[in-house]
């Protein structure tokens, strides 16, 4: 994202109507019946809501918070009726939003911002993390580089925050608050989220100088960004009542999915899905930001891991006895050459290369971090054919330990049960009954304190019940 153009997105822009589709849906793409217009005509999603009750879902919290003004014209009827014509489309975007819906709506209700802005990446990414376009916009929320430099989100060889779900929402929203108070029109801001606020600006002054309006409506503007706002209001109206549209949304319950796990350790990318007991696809949906297959620990990245699992990896890594990484970090000397550094770590120049992510042109290693095999790793020959391929799949070459549950010595740390608080329950209390620990159980529970609420529940690891 820069000044004068932000966010061109391609991936699923047919499908999923990103910022980088620039024209009208075709004809094709809907189904023409009688009455066509009128099924399809935006109408207010605002609504009576019973504020005494808390919401069923995250996608309700959403529906209570709209506070942009509502749309209706050719453009979001036309739009409108394209999502509801690919439903499968609309529910599989859904999907992956459940992962990093509630932290979104938290942070913008925290901001006191309007919850519409939780279904930008809707439009901006499909809600797809590793979304890149040919304008190398990257992420949720689709950052060019000078942009997410402009709002301090780190790109280095190792890690791209524009990646990263909480870093790249707190810029997103940052931006997006502070063209909200520069224009005081949520039309425009969102203009210039998507044209850059230069364009938007000029513009508006082209208007005034031809003695004509200056509203988002009245503006000369190309074709992505006069048909963002009208996209976004789509996704509204279909999440405002997805009956009406037959599209059926995934359950997002209003609770954490992940939560923060701080790390002051190198670590192998993969040893950290495995002591977390998840799918590589599952992690790396949640830790997209990572470059490359070590974690480094003076880095002290946050690991967002599911809540559920917090447990799990903080139980394995505390009884995991093998090293935790089969990486070593190489500082480059001026004027060494890659091909040198190949040399002493016994592997070629291009496997190097590939490993860092180093183009083909250049022969000398600049002072620099290098990643390079340390003794025992077996992932070397993965990376001879595709280093994206040397973090998926990848076999256990080595027995992730396990704690201990007497009586069932292949049980897991992973097991959960749930405990209902009641008078007189303390954590150390709950945490001796259940053969766990304080720690673990706040961890698992995202607790800051101790003090515990009569008639909460309480998630609980281990299934060692002491009377």
């Amino acid at each position: 994202m820069n000044v004068s153009r932000l966010f061109l997105p391609v991936l699923l822009m047919l499908l999923a109507g990103c910022a980088g589709t620039s024209q009208k849906p075709n004809d094709k793409d809907f189904v023409k019946k009688p009455g066509y217009t009128d099924r399809y005509v935006a109408r207010d999603t605002s609504r009576t809501v019973d504020l005494t009750h808390p919401p069923t879902d995250a996608w309700e919290r959403i529906r209570r918070g709209f506070a942009v003004p509502n749309l209706d014209n050719e453009l979001t009827r036309e739009w409108t009726a394209y999502y509801a014509s690919h439903p499968q489309s609309v529910q599989r975007m859904s999907e992956r939003a459940g992962k990093y819906l509630y932290y979104i709506v938290e942070e913008i209700n925290r901001r006191g911002l309007p919850t519409e802005l939780a279904l930008l990446p809707f439009i901006e990414s499909a809600y797809d993390p590793t979304a890149f376009s040919r304008a190398k916009a990257s992420g949720l929320w689709q950052f060019v580089p000078a942009t997410g430099t402009h709002f301090n989100l780190k790109q280095d060889s190792w890690r791209d925050e524009r990646r990263d779900p909480v870093a790249s929402t707190n810029a997103a929203l940052d931006y997006l608050e502070y063209l909200f108070n520069m224009q005081g029109d949520w039309y425009l801001a969102l203009a210039s989220y998507n044209w850059g606020e230069g364009s938007v600006r000029r513009a508006m002054e082209r208007n005034a100088a031809a003695g004509l309006e200056t509203d988002y409506l009245s503006l000369t503007m190309p074709a992505e960004t006069r048909n963002y706002v009208p996209k976004l209001q789509a996704i509204k109206n279909i999440l405002a009542d997805p009956d009406r549209y037959a599209v059926t949304l995934p359950t997002v319950e209003n609770a954490p999915y992940f939560v923060t796990v701080e790390k002051t350790q190198d670590m192998d990318v993969d040893l950290a899905a495995k002591l977390a007991e998840m799918p590589m696809e599952e992690f790396r949906a949640l830790n997209p930001a990572f470059n490359r297959p070590l974690l480094r620990g003076e880095h002290t990245p946050n690991l967002l891991l599911p809540a559920d699992r917090v447990a799990t990896f903080n139980a394995n890594l505390e009884a995991y006895e093998g090293k935790l990484t089969t990486w070593e970090v190489y500082n480059a000397q001026r004027g060494e050459s890659l091909a040198a550094v190949a040399k002493r770590f016994g592997i070629s120049e291009n496997t190097l290369r590939e490993i860092n992510g180093l183009a083909s042109r250049g022969r000398v290693a600049t002072p620099n971090s290098l990643l390079v095999p340390g003794a025992g790793n077996v992932r070397l020959a993965s990376y001879q054919q595709s280093p994206q391929e040397a973090l998926k799949d990848v076999k256990p070459d080595r027995a992730i330990a396990v704690v201990p549950v007497p009586g069932k010595s292949t049980a897991r740390a992973a097991n959960v049960r749930t405990h209902k608080v009641k008078k007189g329950d303390t954590l150390s209390a709950v945490a001796r009954r259940y053969g766990t620990t304080v720690n673990a159980i706040k961890a698992l529970n995202n607790l800051k304190g101790s003090a515990l609420k009569i008639g909460a529940t309480l998630r609980v690891p281990g299934t060692n019940v002491r009377g």
